[in-house]
């Protein structure tokens, strides 16, 4: 691997790290490039080529992953549901879902 694969895997795997840590607050494209020193439009086409998927649908795999898990466990309403995954009500929980 060269050093700038290097560099990458470790941007990507930092990105990932916070999208993760940070899901509830929904971060934004232009945050999470911000945060491992990149352009939003590199680090789209970056993260889209090292992971197979782009930043936002992996942050939409996260939250409703998070989200199934609150209703199977918690037994929680939509609504608690829908705020404790960082959404802003029940319609965009429904969105994800769909």
């Amino acid at each position: 691997m060269s050093t700038q694969e290097e560099i990458n895997y470790k941007r990507i795997a930092q990105a990932i790290d916070y999208i993760k840590a940070n899901f509830k607050t929904q971060p934004s494209l232009d945050e999470v490039a911000e945060k491992i020193g990149l352009s939003p439009f590199h680090f789209q086409r970056l993260f889209t080529e090292w992971a197979g998927t782009s930043p936002k649908k992996f942050l939409q795999y996260i939250s409703i992953s998070y989200a199934k898990q609150l209703l199977q466990q918690k037994k929680a309403t939509l609504f608690d549901t829908a705020l404790e995954t960082g959404l802003s009500g029940t319609s965009r929980l429904h969105d994800l879902f769909v």
